[in-house]
């Protein structure tokens, strides 16, 4: 079997200028997915050859150092800990490119060393080489009259994966890593963020609100045609699911066909700082899905702001919960977070959150705890849990001291947690099964419609707040473990 590979092997080189060693990564990754497009329209064309392979590999930065020189304890990202080699492979740099300068050049300065770019030893599957060009489709096995397999890479389980921010990596050759994800995982996880949300994931803005009702749709795209219509907002656009952009107030959005499992929306600004809204619709298994793939574009901050019923009787229908710790009964997280696992509330969040509702609401202090209950949040798997015998987890909520109960606040947190995303959550009480109020037509007040409308509100309020906190502030310490990799 003959290889084909590019004419000529990078040699790899090093760079103090964190911009200078992106340019370079940019280059390596378009030159190698050219090389695998180009090839694949050959054999596309004119059928496989005969013993041959094509295949490029992904741009890798690389660095090392030899000191044991103790950077500022108060830094939690942007250092390594111990002297040693360190590695990531990188995959559309374009997309990444504020983020790797920014990472890149807090290790340079941290460390006073230079980084490696150059060509790693990890293939590109050809699938994620033709993701960006619409006009070539990779075909089912079988159909292209060939294996593709035989000529080209195709995804690997073996490079996509959780191990480093599941803490089970073992570093291959005493190289430790550099990033939480490699590059095939990253590749994988744009591609389902696409077709889960029917958007592109360059939209994609840095703080993400989870809801889990429809609602909020309208809520969100009325506030962004606001905001567009304010030249002093900083928003430059809004975009709908099928990848629709306005940038005037009073631009037409043209209907979905068919709405896709996660309808996404952005409120964009120039520099990623915006908002966007994800109806992960009900369930936990929605909830870790949206996490698992929207962590690759590292959010500073993600929050959930959906319904749940109370559990206490003093509460009322419309009233918020501000969750400040979980119990997890959804279970689709255990094989990657023990249950023992404690999922800590952020004192940044919570503040934000807590400030956002008392200026949307114009209540303080002591007259906040009318509409607002502080306390834990039970998310569980089983929608209809209330028409089974109620002693087993009425009891357990009880010993909890829980307040509400929902299907989705647990895993967003708990995969913030493993994902070093700060999160937080803030629930409306939509119903309380426990006091013979179920979620049935007619049960909302003009209160309960009242809080709804101002729920949202809230949630882009927070983001606005904590958009301006240094990073350093907001990616805290409390995330991150003992040995952890330099890039945040």
């Amino acid at each position: 079997m003959t290889t084909i590979r590019l004419p000529k092997h990078p040699e790899p080189e090093t760079y103090t200028d964190p911009a200078l060693a992106v340019e370079r990564l940019e280059l390596l990754y378009q030159q190698a997915t050219d090389f695998l497009c180009d090839g694949f329209i050959r054999v596309m064309e004119n059928a496989a050859p005969a013993g041959q392979r094509i295949r490029a590999f992904y741009p890798e930065i690389r660095f090392t150092t030899s000191s044991f020189a103790q950077v500022d304890s108060r830094l939690s990202f942007g250092h390594v800990s111990m002297p040693g080699t360190y590695a990531t492979t990188v995959t559309r740099p374009d997309l990444f490119r504020n983020y790797l300068i920014q990472q890149i050049g807090l290790l340079i300065k941290n460390h006073g060393q230079p980084v490696t770019i150059g060509a790693s030893d990890t293939p590109i599957p050809v699938h994620f080489a033709v993701a960006a060009r619409p006009d070539l489709t990779v075909p089912q096995d079988g159909a292209a009259g060939f294996t593709l397999r035989d000529v080209f890479d195709v995804p690997d389980l073996s490079t996509t994966h959780d191990d480093i921010v599941n803490g089970t990596h073992q570093p291959a050759n005493g190289t430790g890593p550099l990033a939480l994800f490699t590059a095939q995982r990253v590749d994988y996880s744009l591609a389902r963020l696409a077709h889960y949300t029917a958007t592109d994931p360059s939209h994609f803005q840095n703080h993400v609100l989870f809801t889990n009702y429809q609602f909020y749709v309208a809520e969100f795209e009325a506030y962004a045609r606001a905001q567009l219509a304010d030249p002093a907002s900083g928003y430059t656009g809004f975009v709908s699911t099928g990848d629709h952009e306005i940038t005037d107030a009073d631009a037409e959005i043209p209907p979905v066909d068919k709405l896709p499992q996660m309808p996404t929306y952005h409120l964009k600004r120039k520099d990623g700082s915006g908002i966007t809204l994800v109806n992960i619709g009900v369930g936990p298994s929605n909830a870790k899905t949206a996490t698992d793939h929207i962590a690759v574009l590292r959010p500073h901050a993600w929050l959930m702001v959906g319904h749940c019923a109370g559990l206490r009787n003093t509460q009322a229908l419309g009233d918020f919960v501000l969750a400040h710790a979980y119990l997890r009964e959804d279970h689709v997280l255990d094989d990657d977070l023990p249950v023992w696992t404690p999922i800590p509330a952020l004192a940044e969040i919570q503040i934000a959150l807590e400030q956002a509702v008392a200026e949307v609401t114009e209540l303080e202090g002591y007259d906040l705890k009318r509409i607002m209950r502080t306390g834990t949040v039970a998310t569980i798997d089983n929608r209809n849990w209330e028409l089974r015998d109620q002693s087993g987890p009425v009891q357990r909520l009880s010993q909890s001291r829980a307040i509400a109960l929902d299907m989705e606040s647990a895993t967003i947190a708990a995969n913030g947690y493993r994902f070093r995303v700060p999160y937080g959550t803030l629930l409306c009480v939509s119903d309380k099964p426990l006091h013979g109020e179920l979620k049935l037509p007619g049960m909302a007040s003009d209160f309960y419609q009242t809080q709804v409308s101002r729920h949202l509100q809230i949630g882009i309020r927070a983001m606005e707040q904590l958009r301006g906190m240094p990073l350093a502030r907001l990616h805290s310490r409390k995330l991150r473990s003992f040995d952890e990799t330099a890039f945040l």
